[in-house]
């Protein structure tokens, strides 16, 4: 890229990069240095000859000398410990290398947890300190196996599988210190997710022994199965004082908000089987239950309801007839028939969750892991990560006394709306719920927003899939209601050779108010863009993209120069739009920014007689679509027109050089779910001065294309997403009899 004056071209070939001169000593240089006696082959000139055997005597000795003192630096210097961050686990948590603590039965037992605390009483954010990164600090304790005086250990199963890759994921992550005076968390190496391994007073004497306990302040803890027989309490229930629990079967008697993190109870099954992630739509059984330990209440109100529906209901149970040795995990039953587990939840649109002995079901991660819509009935359950994750979009919660009313409340749910939820589902799944390490570093993440929240993830990152995962840009769906004025928008022009009507355009745009930048992709391989001096003379920046190849689509690629929420797509031939016209434009868009604005209006219709969709350009009452020859949209669709376009549609456009328009209005469209914006009453977008062979909406089967264009996407995108309206948008002062001085949009145009 070069700038000349206010222009700036941006090449495609770009300049070959200068070698780096080196500098070297010239023969003659090093000739002069000796012939000065500089450099002597035997050394300086003031040193007098050693005899041969003196000399090779001290060079020997001098020789050894030296190498003791490298090998000496390297043992001292050189890391004790290269190893991998697997390694680490193996040396740091080894089982067998543990050394080993005997509790006394005096030991001190630390107090019962304090269900008043709150992250400003019992935890001290003083630790935390202020760093750059606004990131927490977590250390991890070393490996120790805890016994009492008979040398019985404190718990029956020792370092679990989970817990051992929960404490790998945390010490590979940037959360993580291995300088405990840095440390702002700490993380015991005790294992506590399954309290029926454990011993309860012996496991809360451990923990009281830790160099840094202080009554719990700063401490963490993880713990999946709480309570046991007969009352399966809701939290654990090892005295842990002040300590924080990330726990996964909190009810609202338990669960301390905003200080404790509820947690889901993480499934094996979800290591152990790949479900592939199925399109979202209607599926062969409307409700599925496939928990076996239900209660026997529950499971009769099941029945009843699955003799009222019939085949749509799915009541499955354990397995009684299988052979010995299958896997009955993985195995579901109903009248004999044998079900694979947990494949056999893709099958349905609604999954149901129910209490069991606990509230925190391995089941719910299960039902999103197959991207189907948990229908919850446990009363007083804290949801998993429900501090930051909005359920709503996601799950339908039911109270356990509705059972009976679960299926009509169901149906009620719209058909979009369960697509929507099935597709969530099984992202918060992929995010949240897929592994002990998205597990842990999530609850982390939930601490560190508390402890600096001003850097802390919004709802927007929190809950919304990344549709293109490395972009940076902001869904347009949850903007807020009006954008800031102050960044205006930039301008894209797409031309090829028409120069004079393009330097036309641009004059033009360049009067517009809110005009940021003004960025002109210059579609022609062959030929040159005019010289710098020839182009109009604008008070904003102006840049020329030169592509690779001449394709429709580039109109539409995320360019780097577009630094705008708002992008104004026209073409070079689009000369009769004011500045009041394309000022009011953008202050509509404003309002609605998940939105085509646009000027041109178009309409799809269902043609009866030859049974497919018709491409309509005559004016009518109704608008589907607005033709990004001029319109307003946010730069986000630009990203899922380049890379999330579904099928062959961007393929298919560039190869029959055209309707790259009406695959944008298809693609937002299918977004959102909105009709586009036409506004002002101007209906003629011919130029004038343009012959038939420079417009490409003048050849005589463009609409025959066009139609084809409508019913190719409509296939691809196996619906028709195109919304029909029959307004538009004015000024509010359009054709009163009002001074036209005192207009905010005076020249708004005419037909």
């Amino acid at each position: 890229m070069f700038n000349l004056g206010g222009l700036g071209i941006i090449r495609a070939q770009h300049s070959l990069i200068q070698s780096l001169n080196f500098t070297v000593w010239k023969k003659q240089e090093a000739a002069d240095m000796y012939a000065a006696g500089k450099y002597s082959s035997r050394g300086p000139a003031l040193i007098p000859r050693m005899k041969t055997k003196h000399r090779i005597y001290y060079i020997t000795l001098f020789s050894v000398v030296l190498l003791g003192l490298i090998a000496t630096g390297m043992f001292q210097f050189w890391p004790h410990s290269i190893e991998s961050a697997a390694d680490w686990t193996l040396d740091k948590r080894s089982v067998h290398d543990a050394p080993l603590v005997r509790l006394p039965v005096s030991s001190p037992i630390p107090e019962r947890g304090d269900l008043s605390c709150r992250m400003h009483t019992c935890f001290d954010v003083y630790k935390c300190g202020y760093n750059p990164k606004n990131r927490i600090k977590v250390y991890i304790y070393p490996l120790q196996k805890f016994v009492d005086e008979l040398g019985v250990p404190i718990s029956s199963t020792g370092l679990s599988r989970e817990y051992n890759d929960l404490l790998g994921a945390i010490s590979d992550s940037d959360f993580y210190t291995d300088d405990v005076t840095r440390a702002c968390l700490f993380v015991p190496s005790i294992d506590v997710l399954n309290q029926n391994s454990l011993r309860i007073r012996e496991t809360a004497q451990a923990l009281a022994m830790l160099p840094r306990w202080d009554r719990g302040m700063n401490h963490l803890l993880f713990n999946m199965l709480p309570g046991g027989p007969p009352d399966y309490n809701t939290a654990l229930d090892v005295p842990r004082d002040r300590a924080l629990l990330a726990g996964g079967g909190f009810s609202t008697w338990t669960y301390r908000q905003g200080y404790d993190v509820s947690i889901p109870v993480y499934s094996p099954l979800s290591a152990d089987v790949e479900l592939p992630e199925r399109q979202p739509g209607p599926r062969r059984y409307f409700i599925l239950s496939s928990q076996t330990a239900i209660h026997r209440e529950y499971r009769a109100e099941l029945e009843r309801l699955k003799e009222e529906n019939g085949e749509a209901l799915l009541l499955l149970d354990k397995c009684s007839n299988l052979s010995q040795g299958a896997a009955s995990a993985r195995k579901r039953c109903y009248k004999g028939q044998v079900y694979d587990y947990p494949q056999v939840l893709q099958d349905s649109s609604f999954c149901v969750v129910l209490r069991g002995a606990r509230l925190g079901q391995a089941a719910l991660s299960d039902v999103l892991q197959a991207g189907c819509v948990p229908v919850i009935l446990a009363d007083s359950y804290i949801l998993p990560f429900s501090e930051v994750l909005d359920w709503k979009r996601a799950s339908v919660f039911i109270p356990e006394e509705k059972l009976s009313e679960m299926y009509g409340i169901l149906k009620s749910i719209p058909h979009r709306q369960v697509e929507e939820m099935q597709r969530q589902a099984r992202w918060f799944w992929e995010a949240y719920f897929s592994s002990m390490k998205a597990i842990g570093l999530t609850t982390l993440q939930i601490i560190n927003d508390r402890i600096y929240p001003y850097a802390a993830r919004t709802y927007e990152q929190w809950n919304n899939p990344p549709v293109v995962k490395w972009s940076s840009v902001n869904s347009p769906l949850f903007l807020p209601l009006i954008p800031p004025r102050a960044p205006g928008f930039t301008a894209v022009v797409l031309t090829y050779d028409r120069v004079e009507s393009l330097f036309r355009v641009i004059t033009e745009i360049s009067k517009v108010p809110s005009l940021a930048k003004l960025l002109v992709v210059w579609n022609n391989q062959n030929k040159s863009p005019p010289e710098e001096s020839v182009w109009p003379k604008i008070g904003v920046p102006l840049k020329v993209v030169r592509t690779k190849e001449n394709k429709l689509s580039n109109r539409f690629f995320p360019y780097d120069e577009i630094e705008t929420e708002a992008v104004l797509a026209i073409d070079d031939d689009i000369i009769m739009l004011t500045s009041d016209e394309l000022q009011f434009g953008y202050e509509v868009w404003r309002e609605f920014p998940d939105r085509l604005v646009g000027y041109p209006g178009r309409l799809h219709l269902w043609d009866h007689e030859m049974g497919k969709w018709k491409y309509e350009s005559e004016w009518t009452n109704e608008v589907s679509m607005v033709l990004t020859g001029a319109a307003f949209y946010h730069k986000y669709f630009n990203y899922l027109y380049t890379y999330k376009m579904p099928g062959d549609i961007k393929n298919w456009v560039d190869a029959h050089m055209n309707c790259e328009d009406i695959a944008m209005n298809f693609l937002v469209a299918n977004i959102t779910g909105k009709a586009p914006i036409k506004v002002t009453p101007r209906k003629k977008f011919k130029c004038p001065e343009c012959t038939a062979i420079d417009g490409l909406s003048l050849d005589q089967t463009h609409m025959v294309e066009r139609s084809e264009c409508i019913n190719k996407f409509a296939s691809v995108f196996g619906t028709m997403p195109l919304k029909v309206v029959e307004h538009r948008a004015d000024p509010v002062l359009y054709k009163d009899d009002f001074p036209e001085k005192l207009k905010s949009f005076p020249n708004i145009g005419s037909l």
